[in-house]
């Protein structure tokens, strides 16, 4: 990262060939921070071009920075965001089958790249901070390729309604519980939702 040298994988180039996508993700790319970011449930990032036109009109000095990869994602897209994906929901993106794992938490790093703080705190309120995929079948995909919804849950649950929930200080217990029981979730934040149910019956 420029001024403090902590590695960082934010900044990304477009690539117009084809490439693979592997079970840890796109063989192009590398995770800096494996702690954090990477891993087979986090395997690719995905980020609209609709919330990058959000973030140009709130921060419109920074508006010429927001295009497709500013927020390190792998893939952008036009008519997808948090009010039409949901969790579990699987695509193919080129020859690869790829399933919707979880949100995307923002971090420190979109501030540091842009030198303007807020960005981050701006992108968690507003439940922008686009999704994460698994990936169920290895593939190729290159810039321009179809991306085509295979599969939806029956109770379907938007990262819309994942965001409402997760920032409302007393949520019903079984919007909540549903989330958790979403078949895609990952086990990390099943558990972290269920702990919060746990504490709010407790705690009623």
């Amino acid at each position: 990262m420029p001024g403090d040298g902590r590695p960082t994988a934010i900044f990304k180039q477009p690539v117009m060939e084809r490439v693979r996508i592997a079970w840890d993700g796109m063989e192009v790319d590398v995770q800096a921070d494996r702690r954090h970011h990477g891993g087979t449930e986090k395997a690719l990032h995905h980020y609209p071009l609709e919330n990058h036109r959000r973030l140009a009109r709130q921060f419109p000095e920074l508006a010429e920075q927001f295009v497709a990869g500013a927020i390190g994602e792998n893939i952008s897209t036009e008519g997808y965001d948090e009010a039409s994906i949901c969790l579990g929901d699987v695509y193919a993106c080129g020859s690869a089958r790829i399933q919707v794992s979880q949100p995307r938490t923002p971090c420190w790093k979109i501030d540091s790249k842009f030198g303007r703080e807020g960005i981050s705190a701006y992108v968690a309120e507003q439940g922008i901070s686009g999704w994460y995929y698994r990936v169920l079948a290895p593939g190729e995909a290159q810039a321009g390729d179809a991306f085509t919804l295979l599969e939806r849950n029956e109770d379907a649950v938007s990262l819309a309604q994942f965001w409402e929930a997760s920032r409302t200080r007393r949520p019903a217990l079984e919007d909540l519980q549903r989330i958790a029981d979403t078949p895609g979730l990952t086990e990390a934040w099943r558990q972290k939702l269920r702990q919060r149910v746990e504490w709010l019956r407790a705690n009623a």
